[in-house]
């Protein structure tokens, strides 16, 4: 199936708070994103997305490790859309060239983003099950218990972004074509293969 399967709406007749969502996100991104104009057919999930992702935007981790994050997390879950997305979003927040395809693969420069890039990639690959050790691992890399909490909603907002550009059969938006300056189509050729069950 090629088609999208969920429409978007029309930004020209949008309404009520989807209206507002879609201002936020011009305003912010200069375009609307076919995920948010999809998301749009409900108003709860597209407010519920925007509520928590702007939450984060103004946490304690900030935008550049939140950026790192959403990059681990689209190379974890093997996210196209989102790879492409968030290496051009990553920019923005200061990340380089090296650091988007680091952060791709899961790897930071910097110990203490290191370290919360893993502890996320164990939050995924454990189903959320992680043990003690990769808890005292982000502990013992400067993160207190409320940036922990924040991780853990990155990893969340993440999963369902990634989740629906892929169920919605979603392309991606037309301002964002390319992956780290390499072509979009190999975005994922950055990302960490996927490992055995």
């Amino acid at each position: 199936m090629n088609k999208q399967r969920i429409p978007p709406v029309d930004p020209a007749t949008a309404s009520g708070s989807n209206k507002k969502n879609f201002d936020i996100l011009k305003s912010a991104l200069g375009f609307i994103p076919n995920m948010a104009l999809a998301m749009a057919q409900s108003q709860a999930v597209l407010d519920g997305y925007m509520g928590l992702s702007v939450a984060l935007i103004k946490g304690r981790l900030g935008k550049r490790l939140g950026e790192e994050l959403a990059l681990t997390l689209a190379g974890t879950n093997h996210c196209e859309y989102c790879a492409s997305a968030h290496s051009a979003t990553a920019k923005i927040a200061g990340l380089d060239q090296a650091g988007v395809v680091a952060a791709l693969q899961g790897k930071s420069e910097d110990a203490r983003e290191a370290a919360a890039l893993r502890f996320a990639t164990a939050v995924v690959e454990k189903r959320g099950r992680i043990d003690d050790a990769d808890f005292k691992a982000v502990i013992d890399a400067g993160f207190t218990p409320g940036e922990v909490a924040e991780i853990v909603a990155h990893v969340v907002v993440n999963i369902f972004t990634g989740s629906t550009p892929q169920s919605m059969a979603l392309a991606r938006s037309r301002r964002r074509r390319r992956c780290g300056g390499a072509a979009a189509g190999s975005c994922s050729a950055s990302a960490p293969e996927k490992r055995a069950a």
